[in-house]
């Protein structure tokens, strides 16, 4: 089972190389980190997503990171309500005759073409991993140029907001 990792550091030089060191150095295998600043300048949010780990695994990881000088605080999203985004920009052939069905297609995604040139267009997409893995095969068929995918970033919900966002779902469904 992947988890899904949120560690706020200091926002120096080095820190990310000794986060991912210590990873490296205990065997554990990382499918993908984002990072970036937060609304402080001086601290920068990690998301982290490690493969195939277990609840004993998760536990060292963080006692680990914890000892890390520049680490603030580490939090398990796995089994939290989170947000989860990923970006993806997709080169994709595609002559002048086949425009308007790649438009038809990637437009249920709310994905949009971003650039366009003479044999090929470019698709941005956000949303969940699976909705990129999705959009991913299906403009394969056209002949993907090149791809760059972000790797997630989450933040929690507010679950106060989530436990009464579905109350009043319940609540909803009982008058129709």
């Amino acid at each position: 089972m992947n988890r899904l990792l949120s560690v706020i550091v200091n926002n120096r030089a080095g820190v990310l190389h000794r986060v991912t060191a210590l990873f490296l150095r205990k065997g554990f295998n990382i499918q993908n980190i984002t990072v970036g600043t937060t609304d402080n300048q001086a601290q920068s949010r990690m998301t982290i997503v490690l493969s195939d780990t277990d609840e004993e695994t998760v536990e060292q990881v963080m006692k680990q990171l914890h000892k890390q000088i520049d680490v603030l605080k580490v939090t398990d999203w796995t089994h939290q309500p989170v947000v989860v985004r990923e970006l993806v920009l997709i080169q994709v052939n595609s002559p002048v005759s086949t425009r308007a069905t790649l438009t038809t297609l990637i437009n249920p995604f709310r994905a949009h073409i971003i650039d366009v040139g003479r044999d090929t267009v470019m698709v941005e997409a956000v949303g969940k991993p699976e909705k990129v893995d999705a959009l991913i095969s299906l403009l394969r068929p056209y002949g993907i140029v090149e791809l760059a995918r972000t790797g997630v970033t989450a933040l929690s919900r507010d679950t106060q907001t989530s436990e009464e966002m579905m109350r009043r779902t319940k609540e909803n469904a009982l008058y129709i």
